[in-house]
């Protein structure tokens, strides 16, 4: 009998030895990473960078495959129903937190079908006005809303439910104001616009604005994240600037299919910020106006969850409709 339970015991300990050399040996073929959004866009670019360094140090190609369409869905719900061995990863973007409430509809859930790997960089948003308005600061802009009159102020975006829309429908709920959409086919004609004058203002990301603000085509009022930019220290927070707590910001992160083994996630979580933390990833990420990052899969889980609670929220009391 002690014979017997001395061949067990060291049978289960070589089956946990192959387990653990089967994760060990992870990865060992290339794995596909999916980005929703054509190539050629700054999601795109940074997959790109991000994947060329994280596949040089597990060893293994990491190959983009561009699913684009459905503001980012199809690519989404591709990872959702992938196999959770490691193999297909989403790079995924603040729309995943926000399109479970634009799209009551979805084929997948993206807090059950997928699992928060790491976030790897971040996108501020400036508040810029055309410098013609009277607006030089936060405050200006809110106590021009606050007034009584026929005409109310005006914000353009690049469409219903796109940064820009969400980013000013929550300053309009901190601030207690209620500025009007005017929503474009897309960034370049809703900037268009504002440069013109047509429309006072609108929020975009920092590389597209920044270029403008330093040109005096455009007047910065505020940077939309906790902290200030280091690409612009010289411009506050709005918090800074007046609505306490304002904190919106565009961001990137990887994405696993729910059930992937949690040593796989580990592995690709301290991966991906080894690769971002690698200067000629970093330049490349701050060239299409990215702060780097590298989170771990709980850090990321908890910011994920908050992202969709915050845009559910806010998408219901602004009624934001997709058309």
């Amino acid at each position: 009998m002690k014979h017997l339970k001395t061949l067990l015991a060291g049978g289960v300990l070589a089956a946990l030895g192959l387990a653990g050399a089967a994760h060990a040996a992870y990865p060992d073929k290339p794995i596909r990473l999916i980005v929703g959004f054509p190539a050629g866009g700054a999601s795109d670019v940074a997959a790109r960078a991000i994947a060329a360094k994280m596949g040089a140090l597990l060893g293994q190609a990491i190959i983009i495959e561009n699913k684009a369409g459905a503001a980012s869905n199809i690519g989404s719900d591709y990872v959702a129903k992938a196999a959770p061995d490691g193999y297909t990863v989403l790079f995924g973007t603040i729309s995943l937190a926000v399109n479970p409430s634009l799209y009551p509809k979805l084929s997948y859930d993206p807090l059950k079908d997928l699992t928060a790997v790491a976030q790897v960089a971040s996108t501020p948003f400036l508040l810029v006005v055309n410098p013609r308005t009277p607006y030089h600061s936060v405050a200006d802009l809110i106590a021009a809303a606050r007034k009584p009159s026929d005409k109310p102020i005006y914000f353009a975006s690049a469409g219903n439910g796109s940064g820009a829309h969400l980013f000013a429908e929550l300053f309009n709920s901190q601030a207690g104001i209620k500025m009007q959409h005017v929503p474009y086919r897309g960034a370049a004609p809703a900037m268009s616009d504002v440069l013109g004058g047509q429309v006072p203002l609108t929020f975009d990301n920092i590389v597209t604005t920044l270029p403008l603000v330093k040109s005096g085509k455009l007047r910065a009022l505020a940077v939309t994240t906790k902290t200030r930019s280091k690409a612009a220290p010289d411009i506050p927070t709005v918090a800074e600037a007046g609505v306490p707590g304002y904190d919106a910001t565009a961001w990137f992160g990887l994405f696993a299919p729910a059930g992937t083994p949690a040593a796989v996630v580990r592995k690709l979580s301290e991966t991906a910020a080894q690769a971002t933390q690698a200067p000629e990833v970093r330049a490349t990420l701050e060239a299409v106006g990215c702060d780097p990052m590298g989170t771990s899969p709980q850090e990321f889980e908890a910011f994920f969850k908050s992202e969709v609670s915050k845009w559910a929220k806010v998408v219901d009391e602004a009624h934001v409709h997709v058309d």
